[in-house]
């Protein structure tokens, strides 16, 4: 909730809203906050395009975790495990 203001339902200032973009583009803020932020994105162009491009980021990573190979994901395991098996060649000094 974005707090110091006397009136809750005026419109967020840009810091108000940095302190609560991520929670408001999740969902996870209250009722008065979620007015305010959205009053505030609609006449602010700056925060507008931070949030629209924290929404694309987002929907981007969504649909890339969708199409993870899950061969690769078994391959990069077995590189792992075998890394973790087979004990690093110590190197001396050189002669």
């Amino acid at each position: 909730m974005i707090r110091g203001r006397t009136h809750r339902d005026d419109m967020a200032n840009c810091r108000e809203v940095a302190r609560v973009l991520q929670s408001y583009l999740d969902g996870n803020v209250d009722e008065i906050t979620m007015r305010r932020v959205e009053r505030h994105l609609e006449a602010c162009r700056r925060c507008g395009l931070e949030a629209h491009v924290y929404e694309e980021l987002k929907a981007a990573l969504a649909r890339r975790s969708a199409r993870v190979d899950r061969f690769a994901i078994e391959r990069l395991r077995g590189f792992a495990r075998s890394l973790l098996e087979t004990p690093p060649a110590l190197s001396g000094p050189a002669s």
